[in-house]
């Protein structure tokens, strides 16, 4: 059985750091964006980070912040990622990268095959690429909007960094897009939702066991 590692994200409450790390996750994703229903301050975020247990990799999405914004972020709030949600060209992901000495994993929005021209560049500067739906043009979110993109496009592709799948997952379609993209490494928000910003814990459970429940290594394709 191959190992696929599963990043939750949009925490927002003690309780969800528990069923995230009961059902065996690997990443917890704060979000940073002020539109967005999953939404934390950082000092929400750091009372959930310093409980979080050893070895949970920490992570904050950020949407096109500037250095104020980040600098007030990694300051207060314990870390091992940044998570870039927005129009962050290839060389202010290299500065930021820099300026904070963290790991940083840039998003690309996908929903045709051009879409997938950029990360060539971006691959360069970020340590992982995370690889989503692209958001409609009148969509107020970046990303979380329980979208899936055609998982066609990225069979067979091989980049030089490790990259995470995300785009409309849920519990009952994880394992096929898992199958049909050879993905290692899979991230959700709204798909273990019962409402915007409200994690469910029996779906996040659910979500994880479908995720490391793949077998086999290589895409099946229909």
């Amino acid at each position: 059985m191959r190992e696929v590692r599963v990043k939750i994200c949009g925490l927002k409450t003690p309780q969800d750091l528990a069923a995230v790390a009961r059902a065996g996750a690997a990443c917890a994703g704060f979000n940073f964006f002020p539109k967005s229903p999953r939404y934390v301050t950082p000092a929400e975020a750091r009372a959930l980070a310093v409980a979080a247990p050893e070895g949970l990799c920490k992570v904050a999405l950020v949407v096109d912040a500037d250095d104020a914004t980040l600098d007030g972020i990694v300051a207060e709030v314990p870390l091992d990622m940044l998570q870039l949600h927005g129009h962050e060209t290839p060389a202010r992901v290299a500065e930021i990268k820099a300026r904070y000495g963290l790991p940083v994993m840039k998003v690309i929005g996908v929903a045709v095959e051009a879409d997938l021209a950029p990360l060539l560049d971006y691959q360069l500067v970020a340590d992982q690429i995370l690889v989503d739906a692209k958001a409609p043009k009148d969509a107020v979110l970046p990303g979380g909007n329980g979208l899936t993109f055609d998982w066609r496009l990225l069979v067979g592709r091989k980049w030089l960094k490790p990259w995470m799948l995300a785009g409309g997952l849920t519990p009952g379609n994880v394992g096929q897009a898992i199958q049909r993209t050879g993905a290692r490494q899979v991230d959700v928000a709204s798909g273990v939702e019962s409402a915007p910003g409200v994690k469910d814990a029996g779906r996040i459970a659910a979500f994880v066991e479908a995720a490391q429940g793949v077998k086999g290594g290589v895409p099946i394709l229909r």
